[in-house]
């Protein structure tokens, strides 16, 4: 049946009746009975659930993960039991966070199923019923009327001024005009497919009739529902980044300690225990345990101080992949928009003028009409109805214009209902006098076939082939703004006419002015659109409203090129017909010229993302609607809206915009961005210290001397790697981070010369601290050679530890010189740093660690050369950035 809908608009009612073997009566209730069988409960489905135990073994599977288990078992081989269950700790929480992440992405599925309409009114056996929307069954004859939610894909049998919205689904701003008569074009998008309703679309004005031609997940928004359970997750750059580097960890560690136990064995000085221990010692020496668990700080202190400014996050790797954006795909309606029509132009005697520039009251006549010929209706503050009528009525009322009091005094006594041919509305209402007043809105062209005369100020004369030429000038000068425009009219009549039809009654009409609407930018989005641009971010547009609308947008926000007048823009905006005719190939070499795409479905959305993505590109995917969820789904962070946006949106996004505020979005990305750069810091700072490890014990080990023990190893590990790590992940952005290009999606933690760095940062820790310790040996304050190298061992000890919390500053810039960002600024830096050291001399200076940590109380003399060489490391790292910045960067 699904195909079959595609095909449902261009036939007549009458064979859609008899394909869905239906009559004008409805169907029995054996009939409703059988085809439930057949065709199941009007509802969505979702793919099959994982339970929560495999969703936590799930998260096990990933390679950082089994390194840290594999650093537990060799820290519990080693005797280091405490750190054994630290390590386990973190990933046994790292997991429980990963399950309720998971858990809350898996229910965007479930919004979708409850956006159905609760009931609906249906006739079955002659007799109206309102029943459960979930007991509707295709054949079904569903009644409809303004307010109500269309509960399954109807094809409309009748039509009375019916106004459907459905801009959660194909993203029209505007109310559709909705017909009966078949439409023979092939392949319509589903916006113009006006004689068929769609599920969970919302009915604004008149009423209808239609009969069910798809239910459950064989309704348009089920292909959608569809969509979302077959889309696979993308995989964030922050993902890939450290899925790449616990990869090549664990390559370099397996070879360096199979290298050390290799060639211990080989030089007869150890046994094989304590080779094995050497080895593991080495092997907890290189890796980052703490990386995990710094990263998921880190990005949870991005995420609270992203809520500060009502971005919230829903899946913390999204804070560090917004700053890796380099395309931002917005949705227009409801995003760069208001999501409501506003008076912007209005044409009265002669003159057009702006509608900020306009003050008319109520005794003016185009007001009256305005207010007049109008549905809108006054519920408890707020305005209800067609979004076109309700713009009239605000236009006036931010006025401050007593329109609800004008409206009660002029009654009105009848009417000629809008439809969607003839595309007028006329209304009858009293005026003094015992005069009445007969009212007319609509298009242009249709109205002004009707006009003999024209109200020119206080003056009525007769209409003139000058005036219809202006007239019609300043309309088409308004259409190529994408302006929705209006004429309005009147005349007197003595009573109401009793044959209330347009070839009757209109006629004779007086024209009085015209009003161009549209769906307005938010305010603050163009400026937002330029931060972005200067940070060396796209800015897309991504609607199914009309091709003209999108364009005069877009040159507003400065999405396309505010100058270019041209009529050619076919390199700049695409429709979604011309998509379908463009193999994947094709479209993937002009994606890069396209800026805006106009009248485009669900699919397209989804092939546009992933166009970006074979490019390399990180693409940023901003919507609201229904229709938006796949590509929310599939684009490498989705940004939903959270007060216009559907809960569907909302759940299939990485991020949520608690404002609707796209500026909110350029907040994230720099929030993003600075996330990003202190995680580069932190691993900065734990590989080169890890590094230093490594070379240290490398040495020691191929020169056969006495290395440190492992317990001494896991300590500094433990007090070294993880506060200083984490309060390095919380330090202010540097100076100009908006003004970088964007990493993009080839770039890593390494990249940006962190490698460079890690690797001469370690080699010097490591050479400073053996240095330390040669100059122990060559200068001994006791006598023994065991006392001379248990004073060495230690003061390598201390030495290694010191050097990396002095390497801490380095780390707080990767490429200035700490004395010009500020040493102490950062007060959780300054706690950490202390904490730090003194968990690390008190192993030393408190009696009865002596044992445990294997160490030897050193004298001042000692401690001395111990603080210098620890020092030396933030001599070496300001002059290497020095040479780099002087020699090297040609910024």
């Amino acid at each position: 049946m699904a195909e079959k809908n595609k095909l449902f608009y261009q036939r007549s009612v009458e064979d859609v009746m008899a394909q869905m073997k239906s009559q004008a009566n409805g169907l029995t209730a054996q009939e409703v009975l059988d085809r439930q069988n057949q065709f199941g409960l009007n509802k969505l489905q979702g793919k099959r659930r994982t339970t929560l135990l495999e969703k936590f073994i799930g998260q096990f599977k990933d390679l950082m993960i089994i390194i840290l288990i594999v650093a537990a078992i060799i820290a519990g081989i080693a005797g280091e039991h405490i750190d054994a269950i630290i390590i386990i700790a973190v990933v046994i929480l790292n997991a429980i966070f990963g399950v309720f992440q998971e858990s809350k992405a898996e229910s965007a599925i479930d919004s979708l199923k409850q956006m159905s309409a609760p009931m609906a009114t249906v006739l079955r056996n002659g007799e109206s019923l309102s029943v459960k929307s979930d007991q509707i069954v295709p054949g079904d004859i569903v009644l409809l009327e303004a307010g109500d939610i269309v509960p399954a894909d109807i094809r409309l049998t009748e039509a009375n001024s019916l106004k459907i919205e459905e801009a959660a689904l194909t993203g029209e701003s505007v109310p559709v005009n909705k017909q009966v008569a078949t439409i023979a074009d092939d392949d319509l998008p589903l916006g113009d497919r006006k004689n068929l309703g769609f599920m969970n679309s919302n009915v604004t004005s008149g009423r209808g009739v239609g009969v069910v031609i798809g239910t459950g997940m064989n309704t348009e928004v089920g292909k959608i529902a569809h969509m979302l359970n077959t889309t696979e997750e993308s995989v964030t750059p922050l993902q890939e980044n450290l899925k790449q580097l616990a990869k090549m960890l664990t390559i370099l560690i397996l070879i360096i300690s199979v290298i050390v136990f290799g060639v211990g064995m080989w030089r007869g000085q150890e046994n094989v225990l304590d080779m094995l221990l050497t080895a593991i010692s080495l092997a907890v020496a290189a890796i980052p345990e703490g990386l995990p668990a710094i990263v998921t700080v880190t990005l949870a202190i991005g995420t609270q101080q992203m809520a500060k400014h009502r971005a919230l996050i829903r899946k913390l790797p999204a804070v560090e992949t917004l700053g890796s954006t380099d395309i931002i795909a917005s949705d227009k309606t409801g995003t760069l928009t208001q999501n409501k029509m506003t008076v912007e132009k209005v044409f009265l005697n002669e003159q057009l003028t702006d509608s900020s520039e306009t003050k008319l009251t109520l005794e003016n006549r185009l007001a009256q009409i305005m207010v007049l010929n109008n549905d809108t209706k006054f519920q408890e503050g707020q305005l209800g109805g067609d979004p076109t009528e309700t713009a009239l009525i605000s236009f006036y009322l931010n006025q401050d214009q007593p329109v609800q009091q004008f409206i009660s005094k002029h009654e009105r006594l009848a009417e000629i209902p809008f439809d969607s041919e003839r595309k007028l509305m006329s209304t009858y209402n009293q005026f003094a006098d015992d005069q009445i007043m007969m009212t007319m809105k609509g298009a242009p062209d249709q109205l002004l076939e009707r006009v003999t005369q024209i109200q020119d100020g206080d003056q009525i004369r007769q209409f003139t082939d000058a005036d219809r030429q202006l007239i019609s000038e300043t309309n088409h000068q308004l259409a190529t703004q994408a302006l929705r425009v209006l004429a309005f009219a009147y005349r007197f009549v003595d009573k109401v006419p009793t044959e209330l039809t347009s070839d009757a009654q209109e006629h004779d009409m007086t024209f009085v002015g015209l009003i161009g609407m549209i769906d307005p930018e938010r305010p603050e989005v163009a400026q937002a659109v330029a931060e972005a641009k200067s940070a060396g971010i796209k800015s897309i547009m991504i609607t199914g409203d009309h091709q003209d609308t999108a364009q005069a947008i877009a040159k507003r926000l400065g999405i396309l090129d505010r100058g270019d007048t041209s009529k050619d823009t076919a390199g700049k905006v695409m429709n979604g017909a011309q998509l379908d005719e463009m193999s994947d190939s094709q479209f993937e070499k002009q994606v890069g010229d396209i800026s805006v795409y106009a009248r485009v479905a669900p699919e397209h959305k989804v092939r546009i993302v992933k166009a970006w993505q074979k490019k390399g590109k990180v693409v940023a995917m901003t919507g609201d609607g229904v229709n938006d969820a796949p590509a929310l789904k599939t684009a490498d962070i989705g940004v939903g809206m959270g007060i216009t946006g559907t809960e569907v949106s909302k759940e299939a996004s990485d991020m949520v915009l608690a404002d609707d505020n796209f500026a909110t979005i350029v907040t994230a990305v720099r929030a993003g961005r600075k996330v990003f750069a202190n995680i580069q810091k932190s691993l900065q700072y734990l590989l080169s210290a890890n590094l230093g490890e490594v070379l240290t014990l490398f040495v020691m080990t191929m020169m056969g001397w006495e290395i440190l023990a492992p317990v001494q190893i896991l300590w500094i590990n433990l007090v070294t790697d993880t506060f200083p790590a984490i309060a390095l992940g919380v330090e202010p952005a540097e100076p100009g981070i908006m003004k970088r290009q964007p990493r993009g999606r080839s770039s890593n933690f390494l990249s940006g010369g962190i490698m460079s760095n890690i690797l001469y940062q370690g080699f010097f820790e490591g050479a400073i601290t053996l240095s330390v310790y040669a100059f122990a040996i060559l200068n001994p304050v006791h006598g023994t050679d065991a006392l001379i190298h248990a004073d060495a061992l230690t003061m390598a000890y201390a030495t290694l530890g010191l050097i990396q919390l002095f390497h801490a500053f380095n780390s707080k810039t990767i490429h200035q010189s700490i004395f010009r960002v500020g040493l102490f600024k950062n007060k959780f830096f300054n706690w950490a740093l202390l904490g730090s050291t003194l968990l690390l001399i008190l192993t030393i200076v408190i009696p009865g660690f002596n044992q445990m940590f294997h160490v030897t109380k050193l004298v001042p003399s000692q401690w001395l050369v111990v603080v210098l060489g620890g020092f030396m490391i933030v001599v070496v790292s300001e002059v290497v950035k020095y040479v780099q910045r002087h020699f090297f960067d040609k910024q």
